[in-house]
């Protein structure tokens, strides 16, 4: 450590993303990554022409501090006002914003899963904020009944991440009521909702209870849904006073977060719906054929609603074994060396004809002694 470190600096322990192989190496060895649940299929073409058109001289001048085109097109989609919408440098940057604005650095503790995204505990600790992690079930599911007495605020993502498992509507409605009688906000995490079909086809998000509970933020990203992961764009959706709320932390930060070509993108990429919808769905239906390949050759699969899913290797395998072997065959997924997850991996859905070689090699893998 330095000496140059501020003791907080000393202190933290950052997030881990998962491993981005280096491009333009002679020679380099094509790797398949299936671990850090992009969308494997590219942006829709309106995007790219907008990028194309956004560059142009105005590069020149700052951008609109307000992204005020995006939030309107946000909110036309959504059904709702801009002035209900906040976006931002991917959902990473609206998470760690909220935090900031909503969640106290002293009194009760904020909560969320022990086992979810990893970020939550590290942004906690960036803004001093007391926390609880409140354990999964058994079967990894995320019970409503701890959340709802005196807290800080609650955040989660649904579905969660790394289980892949979905929190019903009414447990959201249970969990928010107990927020609002605190005077906290409820954050849900949407990063992977797009692929949470639900019984009539459509995911049951958050946003069905928006005009009921003014202390309820839904956060997505376009980084999964949208193929923009190299782009950057998240934003929340909220009452006008969680909005300003978030408004103030930013104007506190940086007032020009997103830039000229990634509002452009992310404006053209909300407004290409039936683009996005049809390679979401090819996603979701290779989970569910992938599921059921792993399952067949012995694997453990939580029925995820998300863009991955989470396994655990059959009797006589570990994960870190064959995390390792698979990362020698040059197929990437995620490990994570956690209590409880130690023996899972998370496998994001590439296409179809990457996911016929994973599950080639994983039987492959299975059957040697």
């Amino acid at each position: 450590m330095s000496d140059y470190w501020s003791e907080k600096t000393r202190k933290l322990q950052p997030y881990v993303p998962g491993e981005q192989p280096a491009k333009g190496k002679s020679g380099e060895r094509k790797l398949i990554k299936l671990n850090t649940n992009e969308n494997p299929y590219p942006p829709s073409p309106r995007v790219i022409e907008a990028i194309k058109n956004a560059a142009a001289d105005s590069l020149r001048l700052y951008p609109d501090p307000t992204s005020l085109e995006l939030r309107e097109a946000i909110a036309e989609r959504y059904g709702l006002k801009a002035s209900g919408v906040f976006p931002g440098n991917g959902s990473d940057e609206v998470l760690a914003f909220a935090f900031a604005a909503f969640f106290e650095s002293g009194g009760e503790p904020v909560l969320f899963p022990d086992i979810t995204y990893s970020f939550y505990p590290v942004y906690a600790n960036l803004w001093n904020i007391p926390f609880t992690a409140i354990p999964l079930e058994e079967d990894f599911s995320i019970n409503a009944d701890p959340y709802t007495g005196k807290s800080g605020g609650i955040i989660f993502p649904n579905p969660n991440a790394p289980t892949g498992l979905f929190l019903p509507l009414n447990d959201l409605r249970k969990m928010a009521e107990a927020a609002s009688r605190n005077k906290r906000v409820i954050a849900v995490d949407e990063a992977y909702i797009a692929f949470a079909e639900g019984e009539d086809g459509k995911p049951a998000s958050a946003l069905a209870l928006l005009k009921e509970f003014p202390n309820l933020l839904v956060i997505r990203t376009l980084s999964k849904e949208s193929s923009l992961a190299g782009l950057r764009a998240g934003f929340a959706l909220g009452s006008e006073e969680l909005i300003e709320g978030l408004c103030r932390v930013k104007d506190s930060f940086n007032s020009y977060p997103m830039d000229r070509l990634a509002q452009a993108g992310a404006a053209a990429a909300i407004k290409d719906a039936v683009y996005y919808e049809e390679i979401n769905r090819r996603i979701t239906a290779t989970r569910r054929r992938v599921s059921s390949g792993l399952e067949a050759l012995g694997f453990r699969v939580l029925p995820s609603r998300a863009n991955f899913i989470f396994a655990s290797p059959p009797a006589g395998k570990n994960a870190p074994g064959v995390f390792a072997a698979l990362r020698e065959r040059g197929i990437l997924v995620r490990h994570f060396n956690k209590p409880r997850i130690v023996d899972f991996l998370r496998i994001s859905m590439g296409t179809d004809e990457e996911m016929d070689i994973f599950l080639d090699e994983c039987r492959e893998i299975i059957s040697k002694q």
